[in-house]
């Protein structure tokens, strides 16, 4: 019995020391080891993910906080790069001149700036029978050329004026926006406005007005529809004169399911890209892998598009 009585003990014993080691306890150590303050800022079109995942990781790490602001891309990788914030969130490509200073990025998304009208706009219905191609867009935004909604649509007795509105601060959409109609931030024509939530307003207020907004903000979170007040036209892709299905984006749903199986182009969707100076260490890197990992699942419900399972490997590779 004092033999059987000692296995007992010494199982029980071992026990304990395995719960100790695997369990709860441990957890809430490594926990407790994961502490500071990740200070972000930048592009409009990542801050809603941005301030998702920071909740999320916020949920497992207690004692890590986040300060985080929007700016637009520009401001995200000047202040990466001055080291005025740990990360720079950019909403475009990393440029050559960037990486020689220093810019080190990882793809974490991908989303699309979208056309934004008026939902009371003149011509409505006529855009959503026919969609608006390229070329238009170019005479509108870029070469000036077609300045009345009658022109968008062939229609000449329609004479209301196009009133166009940009964005204002250098940032990843009216990049991205210009890089689809062939040129530069810079030659993109309108009244400028500052930030993603401004221009839609813009457009909001006005029945004439015309201007172009990331995903996130053309539609709305609960309701999966255009932003009250705005619309999301067709973009003719194929140029055959009329919008077909695959050419709709009367929901966000739709918008997503376009961006994803590549029929709506590229520019103006693209992958978003969080930026440091060199190669993140310790909490920032901890964060950004744990993004490329666990946060991508938070992706589609927020309404963004995920990376492919092959592209999530090479970034991590990166932060190796």
């Amino acid at each position: 019995m004092k033999i059987y009585g000692w296995r007992i003990g010494f199982v029980c014993l071992l026990l304990g020391l395995l719960l100790t080691g695997c369990g709860s306890d441990t957890a809430v150590t490594q926990t407790n080891e994961m502490q500071g303050t990740i200070t972000v800022s930048g592009a409009w079109a990542l801050y809603p993910m941005m301030v998702r995942w920071s909740e999320e990781f916020q949920a497992i790490y207690p004692d890590v906080e986040f300060n985080i602001s929007a700016g637009g891309a520009g401001k995200g990788m000047a202040d990466a790069l001055s080291n005025a914030v740990d990360i720079g969130m950019v909403s475009r490509a990393i440029y050559p001149e960037e990486e020689a200073n220093g810019a080190f990025w990882v793809s974490v998304t991908k989303d699309a700036v979208f056309l934004t009208l008026n939902a009371q706009n003149p011509v409505a219905e006529a855009l959503r029978q026919q969609g608006i191609s390229r070329e238009t867009l170019v005479g509108i935004f870029i070469t000036g050329e077609v300045t009345t909604w009658g022109q968008v649509v062939g229609q000449p007795d329609v004479t209301d004026p196009i009133h166009v509105y940009t964005r204002s601060d250098a940032a990843g959409a009216p990049a991205t926006w210009a890089e689809y109609l062939g040129k530069k931030q810079e030659d993109l024509l309108g009244v400028g406005v500052y930030g993603d939530p401004g221009l839609l307003d813009a457009v909001i207020k006005d029945p004439l007005g015309i201007g172009y907004n990331n995903l996130n903000y053309a539609f709305d979170m609960d309701s999966g529809l255009p932003v009250a007040g705005a619309w999301v036209p067709p973009l003719d892709v194929n140029e055959n004169g009329r919008a077909d299905a695959a050419e709709l984006y009367d929901s966000k749903e739709q918008a997503i399911q376009a961006v994803l199986d590549g029929t709506y182009p590229s520019p103006p969707a693209r992958e978003l890209n969080l930026v440091t100076n060199g190669q993140p260490t310790g909490l920032v890197q901890a964060f950004l892998t744990w993004i490329l990992n666990d946060g991508q699942a938070y992706l589609e419900e927020s309404g963004y598009v995920a990376l492919s399972a092959e592209r999530v490997t090479a970034e991590l590779q990166k932060l190796d």
